[in-house]
């Protein structure tokens, strides 16, 4: 369950979040020994993504992270002191633009979950386990101790190549993770969640709308324009009657 992992640059001179990155030729990778023709085909890509780059020069983990910033900046949920939840926190590229944008002044709570281990980010708690293992959700509310402002999912399923298998797979990750939100957010609070386009799509936007009272989807610059992924973003949850105003 996580996210993409830094990428390199390459193209001509293409902006990232208004810097000029790239040297302005396009990297190729020859086939050579054992190396498969996808192998060469993803190597190139990852060399010539411009958000490769900019993510090493910042010292973000993932090219992941800026998604989350180019979210940010259209919806404006981070906010300083805020309690956040990231699930599918690996490998820690949301956590780091998380914890710059709200813990300020000794204020905000992030915690994350992921499969895999995650290198310590400064500021945030993560474990890891599966957050479909029942004990999950139990272990993030002790945690969180009190109601979460944000739920970002990032969650992703292992890829089987067959598009209606892999789109289902996703969305059953997007569900639960809304159904973790409903049971932690804060009436106000706000839900981010990766998907796949596709019908399925269509459900949990109808549910988000009967529990927030704004739900947009977006592709943020920094998704590849050869993938399915879209961003759902709910805000102004409109409380479960379990979790009091903050």
């Amino acid at each position: 369950m996580s996210r993409d992992r830094g990428k390199n640059q390459g193209g001509k001179g293409r902006s990232v979040e208004g810097r000029t990155s790239g040297r302005g030729l396009k990297t190729r990778v020859k086939t050579a020994g054992r190396r498969s023709v996808s192998s060469v085909r993803w190597l190139e890509r990852q060399l010539n993504d411009p958000y490769v780059a900019e993510a090493k020069k910042r010292g973000y983990r993932s090219r992941a992270a800026f998604k989350l910033i180019h979210l940010d900046e259209k919806f404006h949920f981070l906010k300083p002191g805020a309690r956040i939840v990231d699930l599918g926190a690996a490998p820690g590229g949301w956590a780091q633009i998380a914890a710059e944008k709200v813990l300020k002044g000794g204020k905000g709570k992030i915690i994350g979950i992921d499969l895999l281990p995650v290198e310590p980010v400064p500021g945030v708690k993560i474990i890891a386990l599966d957050f479909m293992d029942e004990s999950a959700p139990r272990r993030l509310k002790e945690m969180l101790a009190g109601p979460a402002d944000i739920v970002l999912s990032d969650m992703a399923a292992s890829a089987t190549g067959h598009a209606p298998t892999d789109h289902l797979k996703i969305m059953a990750l997007a569900e639960a993770a809304l159904e973790f939100a409903r049971d932690v957010l804060a009436t106000g609070g706000t839900f981010v969640a990766k998907v796949l386009q596709g019908g399925a799509t269509q459900n949990l936007l109808a549910q988000l709308k009967q529990d927030f009272t704004s739900v947009r989807h977006v592709k943020p610059a920094a998704s590849r324009k050869d993938s399915a992924e879209i961003y759902v973003v709910a805000q102004g949850f409109r409380g479960s009657g379990q979790n009091a105003e903050r």
